[in-house]
């Protein structure tokens, strides 16, 4: 027995209908998704590379910048090993972190933040694995939190070369309110 609803042969009646709807659903959703692409992706070059530093991008240069000063500081002060680990593991959480708020809107600064968030990973690493008195690692490590602080310095002169502004290297400018540029305009 069929159903009188439905057709019995070809299905030409539900496909008139289906159609549509599929077209609607498939129009809805780019709509949708198009509303979820980052301010940073309209405006000038200057105005995306702001959007994208106020937003996630700022925040992560930020994060690596302080992490890899917790990690000197920690050495410094002859903390535990296992002190040392965690703020090795911090600064390995925020260079995977911050890889993730890539892309910028400006393919240089992208492979530069990568480059820098990349080999600070690995100072993370050599840090994390030294720990306990590695000399060789630990001395691996600390060359490359230098290079990776010399990266994320020649990354902010190409931002603010796009953008015009002087990029702060705090994750919250205390005179600025949050705003990696210093609340410059």
């Amino acid at each position: 027995m069929t159903d009188p609803g439905l057709p019995e042969a070809g299905g030409r009646a539900r496909s008139r209908v289906v159609a549509p709807l599929l077209v609607l659903v498939l129009l809805a959703g780019s709509v949708a998704l198009g509303g979820c692409a980052g301010q940073e992706q309209s405006g000038t070059p200057a105005q995306r590379m702001r959007t994208w530093v106020l937003g996630a991008g700022g925040a992560g240069i930020g994060n690596v910048n302080v992490a890899l000063r917790n990690v000197d500081l920690a050495l410094s002060k002859h903390n535990s090993p296992a002190a040392i680990r965690e703020v090795c593991a911090l600064l390995s959480n925020d260079a995977q972190t911050a890889i993730g708020d890539l892309p910028a809107p400006d393919d240089q600064v992208t492979n530069q933040l990568n480059k820098a968030y990349m080999v600070a990973t690995t100072a993370a690493g050599d840090c994390y694995s030294g720990a306990a008195g590695d000399a060789r690692l630990l001395a691996r490590s600390a060359t490359e939190r230098v290079r990776a602080a010399s990266l994320l310095i020649d990354a902010g002169h190409t931002i603010e070369s796009i953008t015009g502004e002087t990029l702060t290297t705090e994750t919250t400018p205390p005179h600025a309110g949050g705003d990696p540029f210093g609340g410059s305009t």
